[in-house]
Order: structure tokens, then C-alpha cells, then sequence
């Protein structure tokens, strides 16, 4: 029986991976958590694999440092780059990652043609042409990048003319060409729903990946016979390598919880520690 006290670990570039934790939750709200914000380097997409990696491993190392007993990767650049590395760095830690979420869309269109919104590590991500390869015969994937649209989210602007801008100009030409299923393959992108369900209309559906997330997690804590029977209300530890105070604000306004994260500090890009 594997000690079930210690926390998830959750991981991301920056505020996205919120979209996970608000999923973890929700399904197993017993479970203590620590999220790691990366804020000092979001956003990821356009950065070196390698960087990603050294990144995503010194991060991992914090996580275990404070007890985490499995890692999620929240974040799909991330998961990307680094979720196999990972994986063969600590070979004894569960790891659960992103994966764009292509089956459902796939099985599930009724014109054949889905919209998908990730990174450009995403989409040029191994792990991405893997999915499609495996689910997407037969089916459209018209694929935008959305600049900015992380940036946004991350400063809190959900809803503002700028967002509507980036989203109209990715999701507008793919209405035209006859889409009925959205994949949002950034962890960032489901606080923008609201305002994407606006832009494509509700005949169209929007998958956020995160539920399905939070499922997988928990399987794998059924499997480690680690899931925490208790029926109290788990805890949830914030850090973050960026502002505090910025990022305690976007905290409230993502979910609500009025907390103060503690502060990490970077040492060059292959170790950070918490001050």
C-alpha cells in the first residue's frame, strides 16, 4: 500500500494548468496538491525542446523535494518536450501529461472537420503527430497557434477585445470551412470557453481536456492503491517563479481561492528553490 499523504504534483509554464488543478478537484477533492506556476519563463511554446526539458526536470525535482507522490504535467508543451524524458529520469514517479484531444473530437464530428488550438511545440511535438496518426484518419484537423492568446490569459484578460481578436482570427476562417468540434490542446485556453463558445456558436463543441486528466489521474492512484479514502477537504499549496502578488490576483480570479503562493527562485535553468 503506497502512503497516501503526500500530494499531486501539478506543473505548468504559468496560470494554465489551473484548468487542471480545478479538474483534479473537483473529481478527488480529498487529495492534498502542490502547483508550480512557472512564470518566469512562460510562455513555453516557442522555446527549445531541450530547454523545456531542464526546465521540466528541475521543476519535477522541487515537486518531489515537497513530497508529491505523482506529477501531473499540466501542460501540453510541456508534455510535448518532456513527458518521455521525464519519465525515463524518474522511472519509480508516476507521470501523467497532456495529449491533445483528438480521439473524442474524432469520433464524435459529424462534418469531418475539427478546429484544434495548441502551441507551435505542440503541434510540432512527436507526441501530437502520434495522436493524429492513431485517431484522426479520415477526419480535417485545421490547426492555429493563437499568438498571444497565452499572454492574455495569463495577465487575466478572459474576455477583452484583444482575446476576441486572436480567437476570431483562428476560429472564424475554421467555421467557414464547416468545423463542429474545437480541440483546445493549451491548458491555458479553457478560461477562455466562455468567450470561445460566444465566437463559434453552442451547435459547435468545445473539449476541454482537463476532465479526462483528472480521470486518468486517478486511475493511476487506484492502481498505486494511493487514492486518499479521507473525507476531508484536501489542501492545496501554491508556488510560483514569478510575482507573487500578480499571481495571487489571477488566483482569485481563475478559481475563486483567496491564498498567498509562495516564491521560487530560478538558479540558471537547471535548478529552482522555493525562498
Amino acid at each position: 500500500m503506497t502512503d497516501n499523504t503526500g500530494p499531486i504534483g501539478v506543473f505548468d509554464s504559468g496560470v494554465g494548468g489551473l484548468s487542471v488543478l480545478r479538474a483534479l478537484g473537483d473529481l478527488m477533492p480529498a487529495e492534498n496538491m502542490i502547483y508550480f506556476g512557472d512564470q518566469a519563463h512562460v510562455p513555453y511554446g516557442a522555446r527549445p525542446l531541450e530547454q523545456i526539458q531542464r526546465f521540466s526536470e528541475a521543476i519535477t525535482c522541487l515537486l518531489l523535494e515537497n513530497g508529491s507522490r505523482l506529477i501531473v504535467v499540466a501542460c501540453n508543451t510541456a508534455s510535448a518536450a518532456a513527458l518521455t524524458y521525464l519519465r525515463g529520469k524518474f522511472p519509480v514517479i508516476p507521470f501523467v501529461g497532456m495529449e491533445p484531444a483528438v480521439k473524442p473530437a474524432a469520433e464524435t464530428t459529424k462534418t469531418g472537420r475539427v478546429g484544434v488550438l495548441a502551441t507551435p511545440a505542440t503541434f510540432q511535438g512527436a507526441l501530437y503527430a502520434s495522436v493524429v496518426e492513431r485517431f484522426a484518419n479520415g477526419v480535417e484537423l485545421l490547426q492555429h497557434t493563437c499568438p498571444g492568446l497565452v499572454s492574455q490569459i495569463e495577465k487575466g484578460e478572459l474576455d477583452s477585445e484583444e482575446t476576441r481578436a486572436i480567437l476570431e482570427e483562428a476560429l472564424l476562417p475554421m467555421l467557414e470551412k464547416n468545423i463542429d468540434t474545437v480541440v483546445l490542446g493549451c491548458t491555458h485556453y479553457p478560461f477562455v470557453i466562455p468567450l470561445i463558445q460566444e465566437i463559434v456558436g453552442e451547435a459547435v463543441r468545445v473539449i476541454d481536456p482537463a476532465p479526462a486528466v483528472a480521470r486518468q489521474v486517478r486511475r493511476v492512484l487506484e492502481e498505486m492503491g494511493s487514492v486518499n479514502p479521507s473525507n476531508s477537504k484536501g489542501q492545496t499549496e501554491f508556488i510560483t517563479s514569478g510575482k507573487v502578488e500578480r499571481f495571487d490576483r489571477i488566483l482569485e480570479q481563475l478559481l475563486s481561492v483567496k491564498v498567498h503562493a509562495r516564491k521560487a527562485e530560478w538558479i540558471g535553468d537547471q535548478q529552482v528553490v522555493v525562498t
